[in-house]
């Protein structure tokens, strides 16, 4: 098969090597020495993809037919031109409005049953309901990535909101094959653009949350997802002005630093890697904003969110003595009357898993006072300054405040105030709430 691949000075010769490693298996873990298993085979990323689509889904996943499942947006951008170039095994399946919750899921399997496979063509929200509708009724599913706005197209699991109204993150399955063209990217919306920045720049606010919780809570906790990052990220921060001008190669560098951290996920088998105290946030507001939502995608709010984070994260880190919490239980009668019926019982549930006792609350101080010196200075050496994060994310055509995306400053207050209470990971967030500081923070920086 002849599939075009991105050439130029800098990435020539190797810019699909390192992913090529991960997926055959020839890329080994740092942790453990031992080659890495992740359940995709077949990532490309390059030019030309519509054209070349009948061969390349030929060659991963063939079928009698297929489903080119796309939105007006998408359709105009690949998805058309994909279905065309299949001929009359490919039916071109048009979602008004998407939303990737269980409502969509099942109408999409409604929609789609007498074909083969799915071959969804778009960003988060077509990726998530064609990964999952597929996960659940074993079906394949291919995607034709056509925004560079999220790292999910080589994650093997899917956003979704339950009936419930709670959005979680639920176990999926792999795309038979990922190809994402850099032209069609670079011709995306230039807010998605920046949303995929968003969403990397929640690396260091991810890796911090993470690192703390492994040595306070004993948590997993593995470095091959930030191995696989970091050339890469130092690479799309060199070139962010380029990513507000539609730079193809800053694109490119982009998709494939995106790509990287779902690879990431991969590897270790959990989000945490990649979705912390930030994406706690942003959940928040894609599950209980109701009509306060103001239509932003998930990289929008993950990119806002990550600064924030990383400007709580700093005035803990900042201090010369240990932080102290306090015991802390949930309100059940609060939650109850914040949420919605069915989604009170995971809120509490979530919430009763993060509560310390009194003694619980002695034992964490203890700890975190032994280990302070060298564990705040550890995790420092991880983060990325706020200030220079925004500046990035201003750089590429994204917004770095909730006021720039358009969010009501109280939903982005409440987001912070009661995200706690959605998760059970624990991060600095859930630290500055018990240490008493988070209303004072709240107040002073939203």
């Amino acid at each position: 098969m002849n599939v075009p691949r991105m050439t130029g000075h800098a990435l020539s010769g190797g810019w699909n090597a390192l992913i090529g490693d991960v997926t055959q298996g020839r890329w080994r873990d740092p942790d453990t020495g031992a080659p890495v298993s992740v359940p995709f085979r077949h990532i490309d990323i390059g030019d030309g993809f519509a054209e070349a689509a009948p061969d390349m889904l030929n060659s991963v996943m063939p079928a009698e037919s297929y489903a080119v499942v796309c939105d007006s947006h998408t359709a105009d951008a690949m998805g058309s031109r994909i279905a065309s170039r299949i001929g009359n095994r490919a039916e071109l399946v048009l979602l008004d409005h998407p939303h990737a919750d269980m409502a969509c899921v099942r109408a999409l399997q409604e929609r789609t049953k007498k074909h083969a496979a799915l071959v969804a063509v778009g960003s988060g929200t077509i990726n998530d309901l064609c990964k999952y509708a597929t996960y659940l009724d074993g079906r394949s599913y291919s995607v034709f990535g056509t925004a560079p706005s999220m790292n999910g197209y080589t994650s093997s699991t899917a956003s979704i909101t339950l009936d419930s109204g709670l959005k979680t993150t639920r176990n999926a399955h792999a795309a038979k094959g990922v190809f994402i063209d850099i032209a069609v990217s670079a011709g995306a919306p230039q807010y998605l653009i920046g949303a995929g920045l968003g969403d990397s720049l929640c690396r260091p606010t991810a890796q911090v949350d993470w690192y703390f919780s492994h040595v306070m809570l004993s948590t997993r906790y593995a470095t091959a997802p930030y191995v696989l990052q970091q050339d890469d990220e130092r690479a799309v921060l060199e070139r962010t002005a380029g990513l507000g001008a539609r730079d193809h190669e800053a694109i490119g560098y982009l998709q494939r630093l995106l790509t990287l951290g779902g690879l990431g996920i991969a590897v270790v088998g959990m989000s945490h890697p990649g979705s912390m105290g930030e994406h706690q946030i942003s959940h928040w507001i894609d599950s209980f904003a109701g009509s306060r939502h103001p239509g932003t995608v998930h990289g929008q709010q993950v990119g806002v969110a990550s600064i924030t984070m990383a400007r709580l994260q700093d005035r803990i880190l900042s201090r010369d003595e240990a932080p102290r919490v306090k015991p802390w239980q949930p309100d059940e009668a609060a939650i109850r009357a914040r949420y919605p019926d069915a989604a009170v019982e995971d809120c509490l549930e979530a919430s009763r898993a993060k509560a310390m006792d009194e003694a619980a609350a002695a034992a964490f101080n203890t700890r975190l006072a032994e280990l302070w010196p060298e564990l705040r200075q550890t995790l420092r050496a991880m983060m990325l300054d706020a200030d220079e994060m925004a500046a990035h994310l201003r750089a590429a055509g994204g917004g770095a405040t909730p006021q720039e995306i358009g969010l009501d400053r109280q939903l982005y207050a409440d987001a912070l105030r009661y995200c706690r209470e959605m998760r059970d990971r624990y991060s600095l967030l859930d630290m500055a709430a018990d240490m008493g500081i988070l209303e004072d923070f709240i107040e002073e920086t939203v």
